[in-house]
């Protein structure tokens, strides 16, 4: 028996190579990429169900505090423009492994942050370090599995940065109530490497990588190859806006739920995370639905269950916060888990770098979270939870316009893309 057959990556009768679902390599990768996405996104949102407390703890203002999530995510997205086109040469792997170990070592180092200045530097270089995973990721599943599987393992990968995102805000605030905010970032150093060590036992080499060719010539053409197709452009954008909406309500909503008519405690207040699984669900079953339908069908409907999530909570009730964070964060899972996977099959079907294009969208999505993010924190400041709304709204309407301009950009081949 050929090891093809062993792997599961043997040519199927439609010609085509790659990991099929249902073999032990297709599931060691979905294992590991859940596992990745987990410790990625468990690391930068670490701090977000710890504003209120660093604002308290450094004498900073709310505004201020969310400087702890926005220079990650802005490291993470400067980085990317080197991580992707550097993934192209010296493979897919190397880098996964080298970010989820650098990144869990500098997790560490956050929780012993002597001073505030010190804990921004150290998620800033948090960032910087996280790139190496979600710059390949995409493009490594694009290259490994089965073309028939591509978007419902992106859903599943994106699904376990959702579950990372309800850890990183869920044990740090519970944690940090009973023992302080550093136990809390330390747990999460802990988890993210056991996440690393997961990895590193379970995920297969690369066998679909092909090195591109060295120099900046081939640099700048495939660069301007990306940046010129318009439904690449329209995808970034989908990117930078739906996250922008989701981090907006998320980094301003410990503050709303810790204040009256609510007064919630740290721990208590973070318990509205454990809607994150939703987006497991969503995205995950928004990768079949695209599969089967088509990802332009799709798109839209997560946008609109996004911006209906947003005005239910204008709804002075903690049941009705709950429903619509819920509803956004089904929402915004659904649209970043189809446009994610979008965008490597869209380049590759367009002679792009998938790898380059990848990490292209993820700079616009970290740009759009660091920005929006932080702009979410003076609109709190300024206009209370109705101006956090507006600005959610307004990134969403955003997206869903773009939805539907992807719906009128010729596909190329394969049709989904």
């Amino acid at each position: 028996m050929s090891s093809d057959a062993i792997t599961g990556g043997e040519c199927g009768p439609d010609g085509e190579r790659g990991h099929r679902p249902g073999s032990r390599a297709y599931r060691r990768v979905s294992v590991s990429l859940f596992a990745a996405g987990l410790a990625t996104f468990a690391l930068i949102y670490s701090t977000q169900a710890l504003l209120p407390e660093l604002a308290a703890d450094f004498g900073v203002s709310s505004a201020q505090s969310t400087l702890s999530l926005s220079l990650t995510t802005l490291g993470l997205a400067a980085a990317l423009l080197v991580a992707g086109p550097l993934s192209d040469r010296v493979g897919r792997t190397r880098l996964i492994h080298l970010s989820l170990t650098a990144s869990a070592i500098i997790a560490a180092a956050c929780a012993l942050a002597p001073t505030w200045h010190a804990l921004l530097l150290l998620r800033l270089a948090e960032g910087v370090a996280l790139a190496g995973l979600p710059a390949v990721a995409t493009a490594y599943l694009r290259e490994e599995l089965h073309p028939g599987s591509h978007a419902r393992a992106a859903g599943l990968y994106v699904g376990g940065t959702a579950i990372g995102g309800m850890a990183g805000r869920l044990v740090t605030g519970s944690v940090a109530e009973a023992f302080g905010w550093r136990w809390g970032l330390a747990t999460i150093a802990l988890v993210a490497l056991a996440c690393a060590a997961t990895v590193a036992a379970l995920l297969p080499a690369s066998r679909g990588f092909e090195p591109s060719p060295a120099g900046w010539r081939h640099l700048a053409t495939t660069t301007r190859r990306a940046v010129t197709d318009p439904a690449l452009l329209a995808l970034y954008g989908v990117g930078a806006c739906s996250v922008g909406a989701l981090v907006a309500v998320f980094n301003t909503l410990g503050f709303r739920l810790t204040e009256a008519p609510f007064g919630l405690g740290l721990a208590a207040a973070s318990l509205v995370f454990l809607v994150y699984p939703l987006g497991t669900i969503s995205s995950t079953t928004f990768g079949r639905l695209a599969d089967r339908l088509g990802r332009r069908t799709v798109l839209p409907l997560g946008c609109a269950i996004a911006i209906g999530g947003v005005l239910l909570t204008e709804i002075p009730t903690l049941p009705g916060v709950i429903v619509g964070v819920a509803l956004l964060t089904a929402g915004f899972f659904a649209v970043h888990g189809v446009a994610s996977g979008w965008v490597p099959a869209r380049a590759h079907a367009g002679g792009v770098s998938a790898g380059q294009a990848a990490s292209l969208y993820l700079f616009a999505y970290y740009v759009g979270s660091s920005v929006f993010g932080s702009a979410a924190g003076r609109s709190w400041s300024g206009a209370g939870w109705p101006g956090v709304e507006l600005l959610a709204v307004g990134l969403l309407l955003t997206t869903a316009a773009l939805a539907w301009l992807l719906r009128r950009t010729p596909s190329l081949l394969p049709a989904s893309a």
